[in-house]
């Protein structure tokens, strides 16, 4: 059964969103705590999330953008901000569909199921900007292609992608890799890191991975030259 997240403050609406979804046949989760709303969204087995742009601590916006970082989930904004700039923006940061309050019931529930059935089959992918790494099988989408990266090249990308634009440091892989910190040869590291290098050179993707010198490696939005 397909899962759908509804982020909403308001209750009498987010009550009523959850009747509709659940009398569609879909279950629901609904967010009624606004401290870290992004965390509590990513910690839920989501199929689809519905989210408002204006909500107490996070925005929208910002919710919308990290999420898209981390996860591969269609986000359905439903808002009652009817200004283009507003959807546009939402668009540019990873929304996939914007619908304005009041909305028909019909029209909402079809543009879930639509993109619902976009999304099939991509619910263990994370999005890189440009790229899908499907976590389970460490099979690399990109420029029209999909190559399946080793188990451990997986791992890496898997880790950077989890903490995208933040270094991470030699340690954290050291963990991601062997599950511990003791006892590992820096090389072996690094001979990983050169493999994962030329799979994504396959997929014009070798400028991603960024080198920072005496901290670690950083995953980053793409352009620029590697750092030595």
């Amino acid at each position: 059964m397909k899962t759908i997240v509804i982020v909403e403050d308001e209750a009498f609406m987010r009550q009523e969103l959850a009747d509709i979804f659940q009398k569609a046949g879909y279950k629901v989760r609904c967010i009624t705590r606004f401290h870290d709303t992004a965390s509590e969204i990513l910690r839920e087995e989501a199929s689809l999330v519905l989210l408002d742009l204006t909500l107490p601590g996070m925005n929208g916006f910002e919710i919308c953008r990290q999420i898209r970082w981390q996860r591969s989930v269609p986000i359905l904004v439903l808002t009652s901000r009817d200004q283009l700039k507003d959807e546009l923006h939402a668009l540019e940061l990873g929304a996939d569909d914007y619908l304005t309050k009041p909305c028909n019931t019909s029209r909402l529930l079809a543009r879930a199921e639509s993109l619902l059935k976009r999304f099939a089959g991509r619910e263990c992918t994370l999005d890189g900007g440009g790229f899908l790494l499907d976590y389970q099988t460490y099979t690399l989408h990109a420029d029209g292609r999909s190559i399946l990266l080793s188990e451990r090249e997986g791992r890496i990308l898997e880790t950077l992608l989890r903490h995208r634009d933040e270094v991470v440091s030699k340690e954290a892989l050291f963990e991601a890799l062997w599950g511990t910190t003791e006892y590992i040869d820096e090389n072996a590291l690094q001979v990983n890191m050169t493999r994962l290098r030329k799979s994504l050179k396959k997929v014009r993707l070798e400028d991603r991975v960024e080198t920072i010198r005496g901290q670690g490696y950083r995953l980053r939005g793409g352009g620029g030259h590697e750092e030595h």
